[in-house]
């Protein structure tokens, strides 16, 4: 039987090119996300370019029983998980005083708490087996300090790197290897999806990933079991200099940055 990788939020950008480059190495996959009639066709596409089994899931993560439904209805068509791609995710607009903590609440439990349930409710089987590949899509805000808007996002996201720093550490030797995956600005629907793209729209072409070149970039890391991976030369001096700037003159640009933009954010 071939292995199979789960890919959340697989109806399109990163997420569907996920989906094509494991189908692509001969891998079964299944695809979940809200959009059952997009995965459907996803599916269908897959199939007959590859040749390969897919499974589809339609499912919200903001559900707090989602990770757990997921994986009996996986359980029940007798397959286990081999990759996990902790991929789906959605930005919240507005200020933090001004959103409605239930539209937090799900943020949180997409965004996060989801993700780790998934870890840990696969982990055991994988390091039976000697093998797994988990990928939890991060990003280049977690390098950078907080802005106005998207609140929750940065803690998130750099909460989502330093677990896969963890995870990878503790499963040092056996056969499982875990990466967080930190793009920047990628061509997708996000954008459209939470009304940013006039925004980011000014954004220099260089600054600009496609999701295929973050999908590679990503999975090969993985392979070599690197922690954690920027995607892209310019975002990973934008990650340094996160880093290495006094943290008063980087919080300075970026409350520059997000002036203009209360209630937006970034990728």
């Amino acid at each position: 039987m071939r292995k199979l990788a789960l890919i959340t939020g697989a109806s399109a950008g990163i997420g569907q090119a996920f989906a094509e480059h494991y189908a692509a190495q001969g891998f079964d996959v299944a695809l979940v996300a809200r959009r059952g009639d997009r995965l459907a066709e996803i599916s269908a596409d897959l199939k007959s370019r590859f040749d390969i089994e897919t499974l589809i899931v339609v499912s919200d993560l903001s559900d707090p029983d989602a990770p757990e439904r997921i994986l009996e209805d996986l359980s029940g068509a007798g397959r286990h998980v081999d990759v996990l791609i902790n991929n789906a995710g959605f930005g919240l607009p507005g200020v933090f005083a001004e959103t409605r903590w239930e539209d937090q609440r799900n943020f949180i439990q997409l965004m996060f708490t989801a993700p780790l349930e998934l870890c840990h409710r696969l982990l055991p089987g994988m390091i039976e087996r000697g093998y797994g590949r988990i990928i939890n899509v991060a990003s280049l805000v977690s390098f950078l300090p907080g802005g106005v808007g998207h609140t929750l996002y940065g803690p998130v996201k750099s909460g989502l790197m330093r677990f896969s720093e963890s995870l990878n550490a503790e499963t040092e030797g056996t056969g499982v290897h875990v990466t967080a995956l930190c793009p920047g600005l990628t061509f997708s629907e996000f954008h459209d999806v939470n009304g940013q793209r006039a925004r980011v729209s000014k954004t220099p072409g260089l600054m600009w990933q496609t999701a295929d070149r973050v999908v590679e970039l990503g999975t090969r890391a993985v392979e070599k079991n690197r922690p954690v991976i920027v995607a892209g030369v310019v975002n990973k001096c934008l990650a340094v200099l996160g880093q290495v700037l006094p943290g008063g003159i980087a919080r300075s640009l970026m409350k520059a940055q997000s002036a203009d933009s209360k209630g937006e954010g970034d990728a």
